[in-house]
């Protein structure tokens, strides 16, 4: 779905997963420098949104969510993740609930698998799940924004900002009102900056919540069963997951940035070294430089230099091991 800001002066269309929105407007560092300030908005129209509505609501997502759910207050935001049998992730949600119905944004192009998934869980429930991406937008405020809120739009307030559930045919006048639009990269490189992990960038096919921090953020430890819940119980008490998220500080005088899935090796070991890992998503921030996210094994060394390809790059710790 190509969203009407691409018409804006200086839009550069994002590509892949991101695709149908800006990556930027021409100026990528000063995009990033003004939401660090909170101005701005950033375009999220191509993210899916699912809503599920209906009395037993909040207790049937309960027993399918990663998430403690039951009494979650009106307004409050909340993430949540949907597991496979053997504790994959497979969906990542971004919830509020407006006292009749439960919204949530998801990654794109995956709503529609959740909400066939939702609908075979529905058995006798009083529940209603819907596919809202063709009627609602997703748009970022910044934190410290004082752009409005329009009466009736729903909104999911944390502590990086506001997401806005705006009706798709007012995406272009709001943007016109409360801009500068800001594109996709400012906000991935403060995302990075923030060490918050993004299904389908950080996560592969096996990865389990305890390796990118989830536990606690979007993981309840005290919650009653869902599926996968056996393999997370086990890391917690028993074990350790096998593989930990990074921070990077990357050599600033390469040109290029290394693509994801790069492969991580040991500064010591050279180019021709054991792979320990790769880079999950890369990114140039107005401040820090050349940063990214990473997976490593859990038993790399925490103050071991690495190899990203050929980028020398310099751990933090996220996830400690």
């Amino acid at each position: 779905m190509k969203s009407p800001l691409l018409s804006l002066p200086g839009a550069v269309p994002a590509e892949g997963v991101d695709e149908g929105v800006a990556a930027h407007y021409g100026d990528l560092f000063r995009e990033q420098r003004a939401l660090a300030d909170g101005t701005g908005l950033v375009d999220l129209s191509h993210r899916g949104v699912v809503s599920v509505s209906g009395p037993d609501r909040l207790s049937w997502l309960h027993l399918l969510l990663t998430q403690h759910v039951t009494e979650l207050p009106v307004g409050q935001a909340t993430e949540a993740l949907i597991l496979s049998a053997h504790g994959h992730i497979e969906h990542a949600l971004y919830l509020v609930d407006d006292g009749e119905t439960v919204w949530a944004h998801v990654e794109p192009g995956t709503q529609d698998a959740l909400v066939a998934y939702l609908e075979s869980m529905k058995f006798f429930n009083r529940v209603e799940v819907a596919d809202r991406t063709d009627e609602f937008a997703v748009v970022y405020l910044p934190a410290g924004s004082i752009a409005p809120v329009p009466d009736g739009v729903v909104v999911r307030e944390t502590a990086h900002g506001r997401d806005l559930f705006l009706p798709r045919a007012s995406l272009e006048s709001y943007a016109a009102e409360n801009g500068p639009a800001i594109g996709i990269l400012a906000y991935e490189a403060l995302r990075v900056e923030a060490h918050r992990p993004r299904l389908g960038f950080e996560t592969d096919h096996r990865t389990i919540p305890h390796e990118l921090g989830w536990i606690g953020t979007a993981v309840h430890l005290q919650k009653g069963c869902y599926r996968g819940q056996e393999t997370v119980a086990r890391v917690q008490n028993l074990g350790k997951p096998p593989r930990r998220l990074v921070f990077l500080h990357l050599d600033g005088s390469e040109v290029h940035l290394p693509v994801a899935g790069t492969e991580l090796r040991l500064a010591s070991e050279g180019e021709e070294g054991r792979k320990l890992g790769f880079i999950t998503t890369a990114v140039r921030h107005h401040e820090l430089g050349p940063i990214a996210l990473a997976l490593v094994k859990r038993n790399v060394p925490l103050d071991a230099g690495l190899l990203a390809g050929t980028t020398a790059a310099a751990q933090e710790v996220v996830v400690e091991p």
